[in-house]
């Protein structure tokens, strides 16, 4: 049975959830996040790296989000539900595919740590600088890279319900993590068809049986 290595409220729910809408029976090893919020040392003796999502099939080892949800299309999922094979929604879901972790998640990760450099565990004597800092480069290049980002995808929203078409694909389930990180934490208003895009993905059955096995999953809306 495929072994899904899942840490709690990171990249691995998308996996979970890739899983639920295939119908592929799977099974979870969990770790929790340290006090840092990093990984636990014990997923190296997975991956040498030490990240999750990482699964174990027919003997492969595969690691990063979109290897995974590829080697889950082309394995579990012969009549093409979840990806497109013709024509501009085949071009769009290999952009929406490399695009989420390519550019957009950096920024938001960027956006993590600015957050973080006026806190612990910053040295206590350095907070004030660290947090003068990350307001200047948020300020001077930040705050308008994830601004047009944003007004980028709502575009593209706007023209159809999912991110290739009218129809789910795993360009969705890639584009989760980021887009939900980017609705709380993005802090760009009027998203009108984004949000509605993150309410369809909560209605859907699979998302809520994959928070169920996975946990909670939950960027709070800001």
């Amino acid at each position: 049975m495929l072994t899904v290595h899942h840490l709690n409220q990171s990249r691995s729910q998308r996996i979970l959830w890739a899983l639920e809408e295939l119908g592929v029976p799977y099974q979870i090893v969990r770790y929790q996040r340290e006090k840092t919020m990093l990984a636990p040392e014990s997923l190296k003796k997975i991956h040498p790296l030490g990240k999750s999502p990482v699964v174990e099939d027919n003997g492969l080892i595969i690691a990063e989000s979109g290897a995974i949800l590829d080697y889950l299309q082309e394995t579990y999922d012969p009549e093409h539900r979840f990806a497109p094979q013709t024509g501009k929604s085949k071009q769009d879901y290999r952009f929406w595919l490399h695009y989420a972790e390519g550019s957009l998640m950096p920024l938001l990760l960027m956006k993590l740590i600015m957050t973080r450099l006026g806190k612990p565990p910053v040295p206590f004597g350095i907070r004030s600088v660290g947090k003068l800092l990350a307001s200047g480069v948020e300020k001077a290049f930040l705050n308008r890279q994830l601004e047009t980002h944003a007004r980028f995808i709502e575009a593209e929203l706007a023209q159809h319900s999912w991110f290739t078409g009218n129809q789910l694909s795993m360009a969705d389930i890639q584009m989760s993590f980021p887009v939900f990180a980017l609705l709380a934490r993005g802090g760009v208003n009027d998203l009108p068809n984004l949000r509605a895009w993150k309410k369809r993905v909560e209605k859907r059955p699979a998302w809520q049986r994959a928070i169920v096995q996975g946990g909670p999953f939950d960027f709070p809306d800001g």
